[in-house]
């Protein structure tokens, strides 16, 4: 019969306090690298450094996503489910972007979102702002090579932030702490 190893908690006691050092149960879950060890650092970075070859298909393919989530609206008008497609095909645009090698991507996706998320009546939505941030992302990827891409980028990003933001402000108006809790600085840094 094995022995059980005791498992409660040490107790030191000195003239004016006691120090309890509690079990530790994880000590048996890890392993102590040996210098032949590779590192997983290095290793992870191979492995995104491979799937990089992926990640054009990959935003094409979230572009695409994007697209036809654009075109259910143009045929449906906002509705619950074609609102959320569109939101978490540019929410996943947003979040993904960088990761995949597009970071000019991330300020118009999540320009998008914020139209979407924050205008309280979808049918005021003006549709031509949807296309033009779709059409931002969509010219933003496909022309990604351009030398001149981050200046263009970053002009039409801001523009349609402004845009987004003007619209917002409008739609907004009669929630004036709703309207300072989306225009306050962020947080994260």
């Amino acid at each position: 019969m094995a022995a059980h190893k005791d498992t409660s908690p040490s107790v030191a006691t000195y003239a004016d306090h006691q120090v309890i050092t509690p079990a530790n149960p994880l000590k048996k879950a890890i392993t102590l690298a040996s210098k032949e060890d590779d590192d997983p650092v290095a290793r992870a970075e191979a492995a995104l450094a491979q799937l990089s070859k992926e990640f054009a298909d990959w935003m094409r393919a979230e572009c695409e996503r994007l697209e036809a989530a654009r075109q259910e609206v143009m045929r449906q008008g906002f509705t619950e489910k074609t609102h959320g497609e569109l939101f978490r095909a540019a929410h996943d645009i947003k979040g993904e972007a960088a990761t995949f090698g597009y970071p000019a991507l991330v300020g118009v996706a999540e320009s998008l979102c914020r139209l979407l998320e924050h205008t309280p009546d979808w049918s005021r939505i003006p549709l031509t702002l949807v296309e033009q941030h779709v059409d931002a992302v969509r010219a933003i990827a496909r022309e990604y090579s351009r030398a001149d891409l981050a200046a263009v980028a970053g002009t039409l990003t801001r523009r349609l932030r402004e845009v987004t933001d003007e619209f917002l402000r409008t739609e907004n108006a009669d929630r004036p702490d709703y309207l300072e809790s989306i225009f306050a600085p962020s947080l994260a840094p």
